[in-house]
């Protein structure tokens, strides 16, 4: 790696942390809530917006629902709090629903968790992010017309900020995420205490509006599904209490204790949130449409703003600094929820690796202790779904909430099977009531959890939630293929036993292009192993170089013999290929060894102009049996300064004669 790419990474990533010092990256509580909850708190400033949004269709009369439909969400919401809070106690190792189906339901079970997860956790960066661009656009028209490029420059830097570790990540992101929740409160109880104690008549800017309703008149069956799409819509609530079993191994002690904390105060903010919304928007008159289109009595420049922004410019009337105030927190915390994303998938697919369903590359930590593959990997696909959707949430959130509600389903399926495989060992009377609470905990959270996933499914996959399936059950089947390929590796390196025959000969191979140091050294080399045979040979694409290097190596000191290898074609690697492929089909027990000289340079540029021929012979002579590969290296001067300048020495160096270098 260059000086230069060695600083920018320094300045980007800061110094490398040692494997020793994990334990100082763990998360106090109050850390922990907003890295691991911002995104469930943050999903209040879109969920309710989304339950106004398929409310409308019937028109402004189908919003006496909303409360209804928000109270289900907040009963749904509870109940998944108090049963993860089983989950976090039972299996603090971190591996969340994924360990959980694992190992009450089954592999095949775990792994549809896993993908589905994978999924829910790339669908919450990119709807979080998408719903930071509206908000802000709803201050900032420039970001309004500019969503994609908010949204894909957002993810960027919010990876750059984890690649740092997660413990700075959590720092950095709780200032934000504590303004948000205050800002809020203050917003809900000042928009409360203006309506319900000083009496005053606070009208949003839409209140006047009147909605062209697409289907004003439904009736029977169809009323009722669309109070379940739009329950269904609003339950994009509950995504994000998951993450927090996920990431009990990064608490400190005592992990699942902290952790079933961090989950109480995650339900009890976001359903309060979730109400207070709810309610002070249908006081003040909220108007919300899919199109401004569908608005009567708006003007035709009317740009709709979100449904925070709206109670913000209402309740902060008269006081611009607390709608830019809340407008710019709200932003940042959806912005910042993506952070719950960053930390749960790193850590999955870390698990996934381990148990070799995913590349080994995703276990590894980075330099600053993080999962930087995960975490590249994950911002990747997070910006193909914001590019290819536009940055809309609407039509991201159609997609949304159905791999996290898979996962709840089969995690309390499992946590069921848990408590009752327990209970049939079980002696002690406590024990066995507690278990018998927990239990009956996660029956109901298994209820609640089944019945929504039956209305996501009905409400929602025509509307795109197709899109989300299809893609875990490739991620599922991908997966698979990983393991199998594994296993097969596996097998084939622990099955057969080695004979312990050696070889019988040993045939040297030496290529040469010129006769030149690099050449020399080689041929040294290769002599120094005592080869059996020893010959150098080179390949005749030009008859005029070929001719003036025979005459140069018969005039030399070298008793190597020099064969020439025609190539009326030109090519050199597989002249030389089936060279080798000849001296093994002559002699079979014979391991044929090819030593290649080799240039090393100092820049990447050099590189491109040398060696290529080399590596790709070298990758052609990996595939045949009984044929060993050596490279020699021959430094060139450019490699020696670039040795050298990335070169210091540890404290004390000068002092034992060695040279100063800084």
């Amino acid at each position: 790696m260059s000086k230069l790419t060695t600083a920018a990474k320094r300045m980007l990533l800061g110094r490398p942390f040692r494997s020793d010092s994990l334990g100082h990256t763990l998360l106090p509580k109050r850390i922990a809530l907003p890295v691991f909850a911002s995104d469930a708190m943050s999903s209040v400033a879109y969920a309710p917006e989304e339950i106004f949004l398929v409310l409308s269709v019937a028109g402004i009369s189908a919003y006496m629902y909303a409360p209804w439909v928000g109270l289900a969400v907040a009963f749904v919401m509870a109940v998944v709090v108090a049963s993860y809070r089983q989950n976090v106690h039972a299996y603090p190792s971190g591996g969340g629903d994924y360990e959980v189906a694992t190992t009450n339901l089954g592999p095949t079970a775990g792994l549809t968790v896993g993908s589905a997860l994978l999924v829910d956790y790339v669908l919450t960066v990119a709807v979080s992010i998408s719903s930071a661009a509206s908000n802000i656009g709803s201050a900032i028209p420039f970001v309004a017309t500019h969503k994609v490029l908010f949204a894909v420059v957002a993810i960027a830097v919010l990876t750059a900020i984890n690649l740092r570790g997660v413990r700075e990540s959590g720092t950095a992101f709780a200032i934000p995420t504590y303004a948000f929740i205050v800002g809020m409160f203050v917003m809900l109880g000042w928009g409360m205490f203006q309506i319900f104690v000083l009496g005053d008549d606070l009208r949003a800017e839409s209140a006047g509006f009147s909605l062209d309703a697409e289907d004003e008149h439904l009736y029977g069956l169809a009323f009722v599904f669309l109070i379940a799409r739009s329950f269904s819509s609003g339950c994009a609530a509950l995504t994000g209490v998951e993450a927090i079993s996920n990431g009990v191994p990064a608490f400190r002690k005592p992990k699942s204790r902290n952790a079933a904390t961090t989950l109480l105060l995650l339900g009890t903010i976001a359903i309060v949130l979730l109400m207070g919304i709810i309610i002070l928007a249908q006081k003040i008159g909220v108007v919300y449409a899919h199109d401004t289109d569908h608005l009567i009595g708006a003007p035709d420049d009317y740009h709709q703003k979100t449904l925070i922004a709206q109670l913000a410019e209402t309740v902060f009337h008269g006081f611009p600094i607390g709608f830019y105030f809340l407008t710019v927190v709200t932003a940042l915390i959806l912005v910042l929820a993506a952070n719950t994303a960053f930390n749960g998938f790193p850590v999955l697919g870390s698990i996934l690796a381990q148990d070799r369903y995913l590349p080994r590359q995703l276990h590894t930590r980075g330099d600053r202790l993080a999962f930087s593959n995960g975490i590249l990997f994950l911002s990747g696909a997070a910006i193909a779904f914001v590019v290819f959707f536009g940055a809309e949430v609407t039509k991201l959130i159609q997609l949304y909430i159905v791999g996290v509600f898979v996962s709840f389903v089969l995690s309390q399926t499992g946590m069921l099977r848990h408590w009752t495989r327990l209970l049939r060992t079980e002696t002690d009377p406590s024990h066995r009531n507690r278990m018998r609470r927990s239990r009956v905990i996660n029956a109901v959270g298994l209820t609640a959890t089944g019945a929504v996933l039956v209305i996501v499914l009905i409400t929602k996959f025509f509307a795109g939630a197709w899109i989300a399936i299809l893609t875990m059950v490739a991620i599922f089947v991908v997966m698979k293929m990983i393991r199998k390929h594994y296993d097969s590796v596996s097998r084939e390196l622990d099955e057969q036993d080695w004979d312990g025959v050696l070889p019988s000969r040993s045939h040297s191979i030496v290529l040469v292009s010129k006769l030149h140091l690099p050449t020399r050294r080689a041929l040294a080399y290769a002599r120094a192993t005592r080869p059996d045979t020893l010959e150098a040979i080179t390949v005749n694409v030009d008859e005029i170089d070929t001719r003036k290097l025979v005459r140069e190596w018969e005039n030399s000191d070298i008793t190597v013999p020099l064969k020439v290898i025609e190539s009326p074609y030109r090519e050199i690697t597989k002249p030389v290929l089936d060279y080798v492929k000849r001296v093994r089909k002559d002699a079979p027990r014979d391991v044929v060894t090819v030593f290649i000289p080799e240039y090393v340079v100092g820049h990447w540029w050099e590189q491109v102009l040398h060696n290529q021929s080399a590596l790709r012979l070298k990758g052609k002579l990996l595939f045949e049996p009984g044929v060993m590969v050596t490279s020699v290296p021959w430094q060139l001067s450019s490699s020696t300064r670039a040795r050298l300048a990335g070169e210091t020495n540890a404290p004390g160096a000068v002092r034992r004669g060695y040279e100063d270098r800084v």
